[in-house]
């Protein structure tokens, strides 16, 4: 007996660029560095967004992970709330996130069996929340997918060699 919470759309060519504008000016705003995210989603040919819907029953269990389940309406006090400069806004349900990542996972691996290039973005899943095209989400992944004879791989490799990582020692 489960519940239906996990909500799958698909980005065509033409909305894209739109979600990449709005990746590079989270990044600007926020100070992340989702450029090579947004490449990836400029060359790709659509964009498969996996999203848990904010309405979610509770599973009447208390994990532990979040505020307990009988607290429901603080937590939705809790988003409506939250600060405007965060990517996410508000409680998520940690037993939600988790059916999310189980999602995402089986839809990274189904496009891979059919030979579909492809990466989990949250910079690009933030963005599909920001610009309204998932209305009824706190958490979503963007997952870019590339079919070319060039792998998408190699864009990122392209990428490194003009824009190479800073050297950290903190760990």
């Amino acid at each position: 007996m489960g519940s239906d919470i996990i909500e799958i759309q698909i980005l065509g060519p033409d909305q894209l660029e739109v979600l990449a504008t709005k990746m590079e000016e989270i990044s600007n705003s926020a100070g992340m560095k989702f450029f090579r995210d947004t490449e990836n989603v400029r060359e790709s040919g659509a964009c498969l967004l996996t999203d848990a819907d904010e309405a979610w029953p509770t599973l009447g269990l208390n994990c532990g992970g979040c505020r307990p389940c009988n607290l429901r309406a603080e937590m939705r006090i809790a988003v409506d709330g939250a600060p405007t400069n965060t990517l996410y806004k508000g409680s998520i349900y940690a037993l939600r996130s988790t059916d999310l990542g189980i999602t995402v996972g089986s839809d990274v691996k189904t496009v891979s069996t059919l030979n579909i290039d492809n990466r989990i973005r949250f910079s690009a899943g933030t963005a599909a929340i920001a610009l309204g095209f998932l209305p009824d989400s706190t958490i979503s992944f963007a997952i870019p997918l590339f079919v070319s004879e060039k792998a998408l791989t190699s864009i990122d490799r392209q990428f490194t060699e003009k824009y190479p990582r800073q050297k950290s020692n903190s760990y």
